[in-house]
């Protein structure tokens, strides 16, 4: 039996839509916006960029949501969120949804858009504005089995039950299976990892006492309220 140094922490899990079971969280993969944000914008020649969150940036998306430190510019980013089952390199986009999708669900892209603004202007990286704790929200995951593979259908956000974020699945500028393949092009992928797929028009910076109601269709919706961080122990745990 392997001995070690000190307990190793609970994994990061997240519920299964309609089941008792638990999705174990692997990593976090961020795709760079991946939508039209301007009508006329040409379609991209050259693939997003991404960035990573730690799993345990990821939480079950109800109830609290605190408000992090070092920031007072704190975003929502809307994103339909897919989840891997089976692993690989190099995966072709036409293997993608049959053989490494496990399920689905809808997440917010949570980010310190201060910290981001100057890792932009002196080359820095993007760590500080998205990896911090609980910036991964993320309701239960829906199978593939159960829904079938989402290529449409109204992604949005409303904070105050005022729109923000409404956009069609159908508008990505790069598909799931197009995402999917590129990242195993340049990492292994494997069993739990989540690709956060992108955001529509219309982030924008919530505070303490907001109400965040976000979704996608078919697949999940969530409501958080906005609280400072000593006022939100219930989310101190990750799994």
């Amino acid at each position: 039996m392997m001995e070690l140094a000190f307990p190793a922490p609970a994994p990061v899990t997240l519920p299964v839509s309609g089941s008792a079971a638990r999705f174990p969280v692997a990593r976090v993969f961020c795709i760079g916006r991946n939508y039209r944000w301007l009508p006329d914008e040409p379609q991209p020649s050259a693939m997003p960029a991404w960035f990573m969150k730690p799993a345990s940036a990821v939480f079950a998306a109800s109830g609290a949501l605190p408000y992090p430190a070092d920031t007072t510019d704190y975003c929502h980013e809307i994103e339909l969120v897919v989840a891997i089952g089976h692993g690989g390199k190099n995966i072709a986009p036409e293997d993608v949804e049959a053989r490494h999708i496990w399920g689905y669900a809808a997440g917010l892209d949570m980010t310190r858009r201060d910290l981001q603004q100057q890792a932009k202007r002196v080359g820095g990286p993007w760590e500080p504005a998205k990896a911090f704790d609980h910036s991964a929200p993320c309701t239960p995951i829906v199978p593939a089995a159960a829904c079938g593979h989402p290529r449409a259908g109204a992604l949005w956000l409303a904070v105050n039950g005022v729109d923000r974020q409404r956009a069609d699945l159908s508008g990505l500028l790069w598909s799931v299976p197009e995402l999917v393949a590129m990242l195993s092009r340049s990492v292994a992928l494997a069993p739990g990892d989540l690709v956060y797929t992108g955001t529509p028009a219309g982030v924008g910076a919530v505070a303490p006492g907001d109400v965040v109601t976000a979704g996608f269709a078919r697949i999940g919706e969530l409501t958080l309220t906005v609280a400072a961080p000593q006022n939100a122990a219930a989310r101190a745990t990750f799994s």
